[in-house]
């Protein structure tokens, strides 16, 4: 068992890392690789889509973290997975009443993931106070978080996995792949949500339906919506490119 030095206010420092980083990322990004892509959206949206991406984000992490914690008998909390799921829910009302196409969210996907990674480390060294720890354990790499009991180090396989992803993500903008640079943030949202359901078991949450918590289920959300968006885009650029071969060229006319 390791025994981990804890104290609340790791969260806030870690917070402002995860912020501070997160930010850097997604600028270094534009920058690099997503300035035609981020140029692109910038030209059919307008400030009301900020605007409907906060009026999710912010209800969705205070009622997913609240809803799990007070039946915990706790406190107010947020998540975020719910203020993910919450902003997602925004900006997909805000496309369908302004009939905006394709995926907005390359931007975030780079600053999302890093922030992730930082700011789970908060969560973890937070401490008991935090409320985000795992279930009690035996493995030899259990972590005690001041109360004398090893717990599953679910933060760090959150932080480990989302780093992986980062890491895949950079390689596929620097190799210009396709799902990067076009279907990112779907990929985000199928990698997150899968790796924290599985997390999710790992943790002494209320369960909501037989084994699953209400994290559970928007993970499970998260994933069915990446998966469907991005088999939705690559069908369509398929699509466009079946269009572009069948277009005649000179060179398909008789000589």
């Amino acid at each position: 068992m390791i025994h981990l030095p804890t104290a609340p206010w790791a969260h806030s420092l870690f917070d402002l890392a995860a912020w501070g980083g997160g930010g850097a990322m997604g600028w270094s990004l534009y920058r690099w690789r997503l300035a035609e892509a981020v140029d692109k959206v910038a030209m059919k949206v307008d400030g009301w889509y900020f605007t409907a991406l906060v009026a999710g984000a912010i209800p969705g992490a205070w009622l997913a973290g609240s809803f799990n914690t007070l039946r915990a008998g706790g406190a107010l909390s947020h998540s975020v997975v719910g203020a993910l799921v919450g902003a997602i829910a925004g900006v997909e009302i805000y496309k369908a009443i302004r009939g905006v196409k394709g995926s907005t969210g390359a931007i975030f996907v780079g600053s999302f993931t890093l922030g992730v990674v930082i700011g789970r480390f908060g969560c973890l060294f937070s401490g008991l106070a935090d409320q985000t720890y795992g279930s009690p354990s035996t493995l030899p790499f259990a972590v005690d978080l001041g109360d004398g009991i090893g717990r599953q180090p679910v933060q760090v396989y959150e932080s480990a996995v989302m780093a992986l992803f980062l890491l895949s993500y950079l390689a596929g903008l620097a190799a210009r792949a396709p799902w990067a640079m076009r279907r990112g943030f779907y990929a985000m949202c199928l990698a997150y949500g899968a790796q924290r359901f599985v997390w999710e078991f790992f943790k002494p949450y209320p369960r909501l339906i037989g084994p699953l918590n209400i994290f559970h289920v928007l993970c499970l959300g998260l994933v069915i919506y990446g998966l469907g968006y991005y088999l939705g885009d690559l069908r369509r650029e398929r699509r466009a490119q079946v269009r572009a071969l069948s277009v005649p060229r000179p060179d398909h006319q008789p000589v």
